[in-house]
């Protein structure tokens, strides 16, 4: 990859909720998009939905295991019972590059904050050293994701990674979708991000929204 070619992001399980949603944003910011699915066919029909919704032609549709391949980043965006079997399946697929797990182990039907490890521990304990895990998106609305996907978010990221450079580059990848976007620690540190989901989904069920998000104060941005 050239210094000023941006990199293919691949999207893993991206024909859910969230994927989609940062599928628009980082396309409508002129990133290459391989929305990545266990089934073929499903990924390029999402594919296909959003070229025709954006009027882009860079977003395309994959097998799970070939997106990740031909990739330079990657995203996990399965629901959270996919996790573990995604993460073991494609473990080979994604060596050597940087995996952000946008997981929050969190139940819409009855929100309370998981139990420890977090998601993005147990990711990097199951791909193992040659993959660069980085925690990240749990807490964006993917309501909010598909408004206006070339505009700025009311809504701010959390980013932990035990590799710091990792996670500056997920944190200018945010930027470029329209969010703000902070270092927050260790992969452990994502444990607390993935219980914030769980407010947030509370939030929203009692004041029946559907965009309730967290914003980071006392950090100049100037």
């Amino acid at each position: 990859m050239s210094e000023n070619k941006l990199p293919t992001i691949a999207i893993l399980g991206g024909t859910g909720k969230e994927g989609p949603g940062l599928a628009m944003r980082w396309a409508s910011a002129g990133y290459p998009i391989i929305i990545g699915s266990r089934q073929e066919e499903k990924a390029q029909a999402t594919a296909a939905e959003l070229r025709q919704k954006l009027k882009l032609e860079n977003i395309h549709g994959m097998e799970n295991s070939a997106a990740a391949r031909q990739a330079d980043l990657c995203v996990l965006t399965v629901v959270q019972a996919a996790h573990q079997s995604a993460l073991e399946g494609l473990k080979e697929a994604l060596q050597g590059k940087i995996l952000v797990d946008a997981t929050a182990r969190v139940d819409f039907r009855d929100p309370r904050p998981p139990a420890p490890p977090s998601a993005a521990r147990l990711a990097q304990n199951i791909l193992g050293e040659g993959v660069r895990v980085v925690a990240a998106f749990q807490n964006v609305p993917a309501h909010a994701l598909k408004k206006n996907p070339g505009q700025p978010m009311d809504a701010d990221v959390l980013v932990c990674a035990d590799d710091v450079e990792a996670a500056e580059q997920v944190i200018r990848l945010a930027e470029a979708g329209g969010m703000r976007a902070y270092y927050a620690g260790g992969l452990d540190n994502a444990l607390v991000v993935e219980g914030i989901t769980s407010l947030l989904i509370s939030i929203n069920q009692h004041y029946g929204v559907k965009t309730a998000s967290i914003r980071v104060t006392g950090i100049d941005h100037s």
